[in-house]
């Protein structure tokens, strides 16, 4: 915790009260939260009671607390100037070619520079990760004569960790059997799997706009072409635009992250999955559905899949275990329905099987028992972190600026002032030590000039001087275009 006697310059009053605002903005102190009193903050800093009153006036003037009668002191349930939410897409209705691979390489580059300040790949913070407890894991179980490490295994997979998918999946309302589940190396050989086991080059698929740049890669290496469909920040994609296109296009499949969407963060409401699964199943067209952020909720129960309310098997569920134990151990895992048998053939003579440690390691912690606590304690810290990093980012950005608040997952869409290139805007925040990513990215008609995705997993105190930094650069941006 800062000390108020080392900051320079201001006031003490002033001081505390900035103190108080950023530990409001970090989540540590959350809307309806009681402050502590002013005689223990006074007690507790050596400070003058009517230093601590100046204090406390000041951020009600700020609109950050609210003083109530024989109460005490509560941060306002809005700290944040209000602004309106990111407009909801409107893509091409025309299909298009995908070519996104060299922006896409260039950001991935960004997360391997540790001298970087992360706001670009959407990485975990490696802080909340049980990197510890998955080696020892791994250590003792290469220690071992009586497992089987030493063989490429099957290719869907040890039972062990299939066993544990299973359970898992009941949770997101699936009744999955470890047959019908296929290991990956992580989601994306999963989505990849997929893709191939339900169309050929130049079938055309429908995709979520904006969506995750990585699936657009993949889109382009398999020779795909793309239907952006109208994608809204809350609830998903637009069922409606979908049945339109379906019924104009030739569309060989559909692909959606059902649950907190990679850059919008969105939450497809159950009734809209259930009425998705039903709109494909009567036209006999398969979902490829990415859960990899379905853990990763904030309040309430945990959202369902759309696989939930698939009764004929056309929805290939995937997932991974990289946004909440570990990106390095490449671990996914896919429930292909129908299509088990093309996934296994193609996922043969990929690699054969996913890599046997790995495996056994993340079977091992699923089934300890510790699994169920660790998600509790990072969707607390990601709550935390999102709303944090979206309410700085409404002061450090200039007017205009619209932030996504989502329930889940831990990335933020930002909508800056139409002038701001988020393509300029990227390379100058490079030279200024940050990354993000390039809202041209979540496209493949470049239609997202003005936006950009920022990764709240990264979000600290040490970091809000950065984003302080980004700030400037967008409003510079703004006044010079």
């Amino acid at each position: 915790m800062v000390d108020v006697n080392t900051l320079p310059r201001t006031s003490l009053y002033e001081q505390l009260a900035d103190e108080i605002a950023r530990q409001v903005r970090m989540g540590i102190f959350r809307p309806g939260d009681r402050l502590p009193s002013v005689r223990q903050i006074s007690s507790q800093r050596e400070l003058s009671i009517t230093t601590v009153l100046q204090a406390y006036h000041l951020l009600e003037d700020r609109g950050i607390i609210e003083a109530r009668p024989q109460s005490g002191y509560y941060v306002r349930c809005q700290t944040h100037r209000s602004t309106p939410d990111p407009e909801i897409s409107t893509p091409s209705p025309d299909p298009a070619q995908v070519t996104v691979h060299d922006l896409a390489m260039m950001v991935l580059r960004d997360a391997s520079n540790p001298q970087l300040v992360q706001f670009g790949a959407a990485i975990p913070d490696p802080d909340l990760l049980p990197t510890k407890r998955l080696n020892q894991i791994l250590a003792n179980l290469a220690r071992r004569d009586d497992l089987p490490q030493n063989y490429f295994g099957l290719p869907e997979g040890h039972e062990d960790l299939r066993i544990q998918v299973a359970q898992r999946a009941v949770s997101a309302g699936c009744t999955l059997s470890p047959d019908e589940i296929v290991i990956t190396s992580g989601a994306m050989e999963a989505i990849s799997l997929s893709l191939r086991a339900v169309c050929k080059p130049g079938d055309l698929v429908a995709i979520e706009s904006p969506t995750y740049f990585g699936v657009l890669q993949t889109l382009e290496v398999q020779g795909l072409q793309v239907l952006e469909i109208p994608t809204h920040h809350q609830t998903g994609m637009s069922l409606e635009a979908l049945r339109f296109a379906l019924d104009n296009h030739p569309i060989r499949a559909v692909m959606a992250v059902t649950n907190f969407n990679n850059p919008l963060g969105s939450c497809m409401p159950d009734e809209h999955k259930q009425e998705l699964a039903a709109l494909l199943a009567g036209r006999e067209i398969p979902l490829i559905e990415d859960d990899i952020n379905g853990d990763l909720y904030f309040n309430g129960a945990r959202p369902s899949v759309v696989k939930a309310y698939d009764d004929q098997g056309l929805v290939l569920l995937c997932s991974s275990f990289s946004k909440d134990l570990s990106p390095s151990y490449r671990v996914g895992w896919v429930a292909p329905g129908r299509f088990k048998n093309q996934v296994l053939r193609l996922k043969m003579a990929t690699n054969i099987g996913t890599a046997m440690l790995p495996q056994l390691a993340i079977a091992r912690f699923l089934s300890s028992g510790h699994y169920d606590h660790h998600l509790r304690k990072i969707r607390r810290a990601y709550a935390q972190k999102v709303t944090a990093m979206s309410q700085a980012v409404l002061e450090a950005f200039p007017e205009g600026t619209r932030v996504t608040s989502p329930l889940g997952g831990f990335v933020l869409w930002v909508q800056m002032p139409e002038q701001v290139d988020s393509l300029v805007l990227y390379k100058m925040a490079l030279k200024a030590g940050i990354t993000l990513v390039p809202g041209y990215i979540f496209s493949p008609n470049d239609r997202y000039r003005n936006f950009i995705r920022l990764n709240a997993a990264y979000w600290s105190p040490k970091n809000e001087r950065a984003l302080l930094r980004l700030g400037g650069l967008v409003a510079r941006l703004a006044e010079t275009a």
